[in-house]
C-alpha cells in the first residue's frame, strides 16, 4: 500500500510548479536557438469587484526567481514519464537553469486599476515563460486577498481587522499566504499560528465553543480561562445564550478587578449581530465595563460589516474568515456575485532584436487584444 504523503510542496519541488505546455514551447526555443529577449506582464483585465486592485505576492516571486532549480530527481522524473519528449539535451539544459532576466513591479500595496502591469519580467524568452505559472498563482491569489481585506477595512473604519480565515482557505499554502496579503493590506493579525512565525504578523484568539462545552458550566469555563489569561481575557459569549453570557463575563470580570486586571472583552459569534453587540454593550456599560471590547465574527465581509456601522452596532473589531481567505465575490445582502478569483494574467508585449531594438507584441483575440511594449505605470494625484 502506498504511504499517505501530505502534499506540501518544499523549495526544491517548486521548479515543476508550471504547466506543461511551458515546457512544450520552451524545448522548440532550445531546439532552434530561438533564445530572444522577451518581456512579459502581469495585469488585470477587469476587476471582479470594486473599482481598485491592491498589488501583492512579489516577495514570493522574487524568492521563486532566486531559487528555482531544476534537481536531478525531478529530471529523472521527467525523463522516465513524457517519453522521448525532453531528450536531446534539453534535460541538461534544464540542469543547469537559472533565471538571468529582469524583474520590475510595483512596490506590494500599491493600488491598481485594470490594464496596468503590477510586474513585467524581461529576459530570455525560456526562462521568462518556465516562470508563468507560479507567478500567475501567487500574484492572482494575494492580490485577490489583499484587495478583499482593504475593502473590508475601508468600511470598518479604523476598528481592528483580524483574518480568521484559515480552516476555510482552498488549502495550507493559501492560508499562510492569506494571512500575509491580509496583513499587508491592513489586516491586525491573524489567528493562524504559523503567520506569526513566517512572516511577523500578530496572531489572535479567545476560546472556542467546545472548550465552554467540556465544563459543567458557562461561568466555569470563563473563569479558568481567565485564571490562565488574566491580562488578556476576552470571553466568547454566545455558545448557550447569548446576553446571559455577557453578564456571566461581567461577574468574571468582577473578579479580574479584585486581582488588580481587566476585562479586555467579549467575542460575539452567532445571531443578530447588530442587535446583540447593542444589548451586549448595555450590559457591560451597567456593569462598569464600558473600556470592555466587542469583538464579533461569523461569516463577515465588507457588505456585513458595513451595515453594522452604519447601524451604529457598537463594535470593535471584526475577525473575518471565509469570505476575506476566499476572496470572494458575492454581496450577501442583494445576492449579486461570481466566482472567487482573480483572472490576472501574463501576457508577451515585447522582444528584441538581434540589434537590442524592442519590436511590439500583441494578441487579436476577441476580447482580450494586448497592448504592445514594455511599460511604466504613473500615478498622478490630485488634492
Amino acid at each position: 500500500m502506498r504511504q499517505p504523503k501530505l502534499g506540501l510542496l518544499s523549495q526544491s519541488d517548486l521548479a515543476l510548479f508550471l504547466d506543461y505546455y511551458e515546457l512544450t514551447s520552451a524545448k522548440p526555443d532550445f531546439e532552434y536557438g530561438k533564445q530572444t529577449t522577451v518581456t512579459e506582464e502581469y495585469f488585470v483585465r477587469s476587476i471582479p469587484f470594486g473599482a481598485y486592485l491592491i498589488a501583492a505576492g512579489l516577495e514570493q516571486v522574487v524568492a521563486f526567481t532566486l531559487n528555482i532549480n531544476f534537481e536531478e530527481k525531478d529530471l529523472g522524473w521527467l525523463e522516465a514519464t513524457s517519453t522521448p519528449d525532453f531528450r536531446n539535451g534539453f534535460l541538461d539544459f534544464l540542469k543547469e537553469f537559472r533565471f538571468s532576466g529582469a524583474i520590475h513591479a510595483v512596490p506590494e500595496g500599491t493600488i491598481m486599476f485594470p490594464g496596468e502591469p503590477m510586474l513585467s519580467v524581461t529576459g530570455p524568452a525560456i526562462e521568462v515563460q518556465l516562470l508563468e505559472t507560479y507567478i500567475l498563482n501567487v500574484m492572482n491569489f494575494q492580490t485577490l486577498i489583499a484587495t478583499k481585506t482593504a475593502r473590508i477595512v475601508d468600511v470598518a473604519e479604523e476598528r481592528t481587522v483580524v483574518d480568521f480565515g484559515a480552516r476555510r482557505a482552498h488549502g495550507r499554502d493559501a492560508a499562510l499566504l492569506a494571512a500575509r496579503a491580509s496583513y499587508l493590506a491592513g489586516a491586525t493579525g491573524t489567528s493562524l499560528v504559523i503567520g506569526g512565525k513566517i512572516w511577523d504578523i500578530p496572531y489572535i484568539g479567545t476560546i472556542h465553543h467546545a472548550f465552554i462545552q467540556n465544563r459543567p458550566t458557562e461561568l466555569q469555563a470563563f473563569r479558568e480561562y481567565a485564571e490562565c489569561f488574566p491580562h488578556n481575557t476576552i470571553l466568547l459569549v454566545d455558545t448557550y445564550d447569548t446576553l446571559e453570557g455577557v453578564r456571566n463575563a461581567c461577574i468574571i470580570g468582577r473578579e479580574l478587578d479584585a486581582q488588580g486586571y481587566r476585562l479586555q472583552g467579549i467575542r460575539l459569534d452567532s445571531g443578530d449581530l447588530i442587535a446583540l453587540s447593542k444589548a451586549a454593550r448595555k450590559i457591560l456599560d451597567e456593569a462598569g465595563f464600558k473600556d470592555a471590547k466587542i469583538f464579533v465574527s461569523s461569516d463577515l465581509d465588507e457588505y456585513r460589516i458595513q451595515e453594522m456601522v452604519e447601524a451604529g452596532a457598537p463594535v470593535d473589531g471584526f475577525g473575518v474568515g471565509t469570505r476575506l481567505v476566499t476572496g470572494a465575490n458575492y454581496n450577501p445582502l442583494t445576492g449579486e456575485g461570481g466566482p472567487s478569483a482573480l483572472s490576472g494574467v501574463y501576457k508577451l508585449v515585447e522582444r528584441l532584436d538581434k540589434d537590442g531594438n524592442p519590436i511590439p507584441k500583441w494578441k487579436l483575440s476577441p476580447g482580450k487584444v494586448l497592448l504592445p511594449y514594455r511599460k511604466q505605470v504613473h500615478r498622478h494625484y490630485n488634492r
